[in-house]
């Protein structure tokens, strides 16, 4: 199915009529594309709390995304037949804990010091023990071992961008690529991605999608930066060198831990198989951006941004979180997904 045929099915059922129930619960870890609105009290200019983000949210609300209505993770709620939204760590209490948690923060990556220039952010670690922060929460509202509620849970995650758009690739604020070239920094990005998410096994997770980096170089604000229209490869090349080997722990971690139902999706080869219909924009942003290429604040955005693949410099727009939450959930391309898409994951 080419991107056009995806385009117009997903506008056709974007209200998404809630199916049945696939998993009771679903818990979000990763940066800004998954942000929905942890950063809003945090002292940084990584946050999103001001149109013209949200302005095709239900109610025209700035809650947080980075987009202008719904994530990725949105979308697979919803298709997981999970009632509303999963709320921010920051704000998410009692009952609604059990459908779920969202930890994602914008400008974190794996590193704890990325995108630290940028202000305050929740990094990986910290986000895993957000986690378990939730876990003992959970105790009183669950029947039973807390583990056992959790390993029917979806966990997702994407993380990593960060650590290459402000650490590696910003040498006038972090010594990284003095220090690693891009196989150990891919290398030392790993180990540290696998403690986490063999942590996140101890709290009783099990079935967990992990989104690989997109092409970070072929974003607006990397072209711009690369002062060329062509994408900056040397971004390009070091994303693959981490990909790589986010395959390889996967594929390791399957099979040294009992029960762990871990699943890659290649966001590349998602976006390597949508063919853009006539008029559509994957160079320009849908906002005026600043400096840091994030929104200018109360500027208003382009008028269709289904048009659009980029809301700002960075992130794309709600209708290329659609397409690629669609594809992963149920993956029309094999190599969308290894092993399973996340359909058959939570199905498992």
């Amino acid at each position: 199915m080419n991107f056009l045929c995806i385009f117009l099915l997903l506008l056709a059922t974007c209200n998404f009529v809630h199916g049945d129930l696939k998993t009771p619960c679903h818990f979000i870890f990763g940066d800004s594309l998954f942000d929905v609105g942890n950063n809003n009290q945090l002292i940084t200019f990584a946050k999103a709390n001001y149109l013209p983000y949200g302005v095709d949210f239900p109610g025209n609300v700035a809650n947080g995304r980075f987009t202008n209505g719904l994530t990725i993770t949105d979308v697979l709620t919803k298709l997981l037949g999970i009632q509303g939204f999963i709320q921010p760590f920051t704000t998410a209490s009692g009952f609604e804990r059990l459908k779920g948690v969202n930890y994602a923060s914008g400008s974190a990556g794996i590193r704890p010091e990325s995108g630290s220039h940028l202000g305050d952010r929740v990094w990986l670690a910290k986000q895993v023990l957000n986690h378990r922060i939730t876990v003992e929460k959970l105790r009183p509202y669950v029947t039973g071992p807390v583990n056992n509620y959790l390993n029917k849970c979806l966990y997702t995650m994407n993380i990593g961008s960060d650590d290459y758009i402000n650490n590696y690739f910003m040498p006038q604020y972090y010594p990284s690529k003095a220090i690693f070239n891009p196989d150990q920094f891919a290398t030392a990005l790993i180990t540290e991605y696998g403690q986490q998410l063999k942590a996140l096994y101890s709290y009783g997770a099990r079935k967990i999608a992990i989104f690989g980096l997109g092409q970070i170089g072929c974003t607006p604000a990397e072209i711009r930066m690369n002062k060329a229209i062509q994408c900056n490869e040397e971004i390009n090349k070091a994303v693959t060198l981490f990909n790589q080997k986010l395959i390889i722990l996967i594929d390791s971690l399957n099979v040294n831990l009992i029960g762990a139902k871990l699943t890659y999706i290649d966001t590349n080869a998602i976006q390597s198989a949508s063919t853009p219909p006539p008029g559509f924009n994957v160079i320009d942003t849908c906002c005026k951006v600043r400096s840091d290429f994030q929104c200018e604040p109360n500027v208003p955005p382009c008028p269709n941004r289904n048009l659009y693949a980029f809301m700002d410099g960075y992130h794309p727009t709600e209708i290329m979180y659609l397409q690629a939450a669609q594809a992963a959930f149920i993956a029309t391309n094999r190599t969308f997904v290894r092993p399973v898409d996340i359909n058959t994951l939570v199905n498992l």
